[in-house]
């Protein structure tokens, strides 16, 4: 490649025997260098190889670190190391191989052991030099000058221990930046670019550094892609070069930003599709933008991994992503109380809500003890940052003792006091007046969009969406994103299975409908029966279910809801029944639902859950709603789309009964 662009380097060839080792060696003339073909730190180089017997050994010592060989014409003159940092020479060095000088008394080991007590040499690269061996390499070294290690050298008397210079082998260096000439600058960047690298160490041997480089009196010998930087900030003689403070400068320049927006949703119920609005409208403005949620980690609107991402595992793998501009992460109970947080500070903390769910796991007994390890994701907040909090949630008060930074409030409920107080000082609250969502900031009133304009509420017939969508709006309002984008992001936003899985989704099956939802707590489906209430269905028809590691209490409780709430009921269990036997929770649920006042005959208990979805659609009649609460989304939509009355790849309408409007199903294209 170098040679390609005119750059003089020394001639030679891969080999990968002895026998070629020694052909090329006479074809090229010694003396000659040997080294491992993609070696690094000096290991297995030797040069100034002057005959076969030293070859071979040369090449038995490279082949310790590589299949492939490298035999070069060996190039005289002395060994200088350029750091090309971007389109220029950061540093020059000239490195000297290990040596010990004799003082006429002491042998070459017990020089060598004088030499390492020298407080600047230690082991590896701890120190800016490294201790000298006398390895196999320094004693054949020794061997070819008919010396040993018991030989005591005169005074002033050098003695070289290795033919290269890396300092990973005892070497020393001298700067020598100042005595570069330009063009010898200007090929060393056009070495690393012909590589394609931005940062390289380019190895030249010439003897004198200050004469332009020519075929004629060096060479580039090698390109190294992890120069090591202990010789420029640390030489033997001369200036130490800040380096580092230049590579920094080329990767970071100045006003380039130094993070990336951190927005970290958690909360009981709707954190997916909080998380969900963040990054549609941050991704619709233009931002390459990491998602983590329930539903997989995405980047951008690819899905690179599907499963329950809401861990700080997943939260990391976002971070870590260099396209990533910025990271939207849901962040759920389990994995803070396992592993705590994958970030360290966000700029935005977002809770949605707390109520039942999970208690009685991991010492989690009350609601306080929810909001006590749920609260970490508004503690961990950059001091100006903002943690965004429901003000209709009765916990508020407890969270937002806890907040060090700034507060977002926001209600759907006119005439909240805490709303009113926080707008009254000035500060940032969302808010719903008249039906249209409002920003407050600095006594500013802000107008966003009507609340019935937001298509995930349903012509506003969804209250929890409509709070999803308040703390979506405060999230990204923390952000200083405009109102106008805002605006698109929740408008553009569909209830649809590309946009929002398993929430709220809603099929038309011709003389039916069907609901597929996740809700699995009490006000999760207490959610669901308030917005199915308002769709004057003929009939309800609920196949519902609980995770097994719900308390009792709860199992019975969403059991008495749907009770209440379903003309028909069809019980099923999850696959993962959480340590619960067979038929336990589908036992509680089905109590529960007597309890509510369902009839008997209105109940089945089908234990599988796509079998009972089959079963409540092959029995649905005209004007049904039914609603499945299901656990794995994936096979509950393989069973709506297999018994839709037209295949659903082709449907370009959903009916939102009682509304009139008509939304695109997305995901099924």
């Amino acid at each position: 490649v170098l040679k390609q662009h005119n750059i003089p380097t020394p001639e030679g060839y891969t080999v990968y025997s002895q026998n070629e080792a020694i052909k090329v060696a006479e074809e090229l003339g010694y003396p000659v260098a040997i080294k491992p073909f993609d070696g690094n730190q000096g290991k297995g180089v030797t040069t100034n190889i002057r005959n076969k017997r030293c070859l071979l050994e040369a090449y038995n010592l490279a082949r310790e670190y590589a299949e492939q060989v490298m035999v070069e014409k060996c190039i005289q003159g002395k060994d200088y190391r350029f750091l090309v940092v971007g389109d220029k020479v950061s540093a020059v060095a000239e490195r000297k191989p290990p040596y010990v000088v004799g003082d006429g008394l002491h042998s070459i080991e017990e020089l060598v052991i004088s030499e390492n007590r020298n407080p600047n040499r230690g082991e590896g690269h701890e120190k800016p030099l490294t201790k000298i061996k006398l390895d196999s390499v320094a004693l054949r070294l020794l061997s070819d000058s008919g010396l040993d290690e018991e030989y005591i050298p005169g005074a002033g008397e050098i003695v070289y221990l290795r033919e290269n210079g890396n300092l990973s082998t005892g070497g020393s260096a001298r700067d020598c930046t100042k005595e570069v000439h330009p063009v010898n600058k200007m090929l060393a960047v056009r070495a690393a670019r012909a590589i394609g690298l931005e940062i390289a160490g380019i190895d030249i041997v010439v003897d004198d550094i200050s004469k332009p480089l020519t075929s004629k009196n060096g060479a580039v010998i090698e390109v190294n892609a992890a120069p090591g930087l202990r010789m420029h900030l640390f030489p033997t003689e001369g200036q130490a070069r800040n380096v580092a403070a230049d590579i920094l400068e080329y990767m970071y320049p100045q006003g380039t930003p130094v993070s990336i927006p951190v927005i970290s949703i958690t909360g009981t119920n709707g954190k997916t599709t909080v998380t969900r609005i963040v990054h549609h409208t941050l991704s619709i403005s233009g931002k390459k933008v990491g998602m983590a949620c329930s539903s997989g980690t995405y980047i951008g609107r690819e899905c690179v991994a599907g499963g329950d991402h809401t861990g700080p595992a997943s939260a990391q793998a976002v971070l870590y992503n260099k396209d990533v501009e910025a990271a939207v992460l849901e962040t759920a109970r389990g994995g803070i109380i396992r592993k705590g947080l994958g970030y360290d500070l966000a700029d935005i903390g977002v809770i949605t809500n707390i109520s039942e769910d999970h208690l009685g796991l991991d010492g989690i007994n009350t609601l306080e003890d929810l909001a006590f390890v749920k609260a970490l994701v508004v503690e961990a907040v950059k001091p100006q940052g903002y943690a965004v909090l429901n003000a209709d949630d009765r916990m508020s008060g407890y969270l937002a003792d806890r907040v060090r930074c700034n507060l977002i409030y926001f209600s759907r409920q006119t005439g909240n006091q805490i709303i009113e107080r926080h707008i009254d000082q000035g500060k940032m609250a969302v808010v719903v007046e008249n039906g249209q969502v409002i920003v407050y900031r600095n006594n500013k009133r802000i107008p966003i969009v009507r609340v019935s304009s937001i298509p995930i509420t349903y012509n506003g017939r969804i209250a929890c969406n409509i709070e999803n969508s308040l703390a979506a709006v405060g999230a990204l309002a923390g952000l200083n994103i405009p109102e106008q984008a805002i605006r698109m992001g929740l408008t553009s936003f569909k209830p649809d299975t590309f946009a929002n899985p398993g929430r709220f989704n809603l099929f038309d099956m011709g003389e039916f409908q069907v609901l597929l939802d996740y809700a699995h707590n009490i006000k999760g489906y207490e959610s669901v029966i308030q917005f199915i209430n308002n769709l004057q269905a003929s009939r309800l028809v609920g196949v519902i279910g609980v995770p097994g590691d719900r308390m009792n209490s709860s199992v019975y409780g969403i059991g008495k809801i749907a009770g209440q709430a379903f003309n028909s009921l069809y019980i099923k269990e999850d696959e993962d029944l959480r340590g619960r036997s067979p038929g336990e929770i589908a036992d509680l649920l089905y109590k529960g639902a007597l309890g509510g006042g369902a009839r008997e005959d209105n109940i089945k208990i089908i234990l599988s859950e796509t079998e009972a979805l089959s079963l409540a659609i092959r029995n649905a009649l005209p004007g049904d709603l039914i609603v499945m609460f299901y656990e794995n989304f994936e096979k509950a939509l393989e069973v709506v789309q297999k018994y839709a009355s037209v295949p659903l790849l082709s449907l370009e309408k959903v009916a939102i009964p009682a509304t009139g409007q008509y939304y695109n199903v997305e995901a099924m294209h």
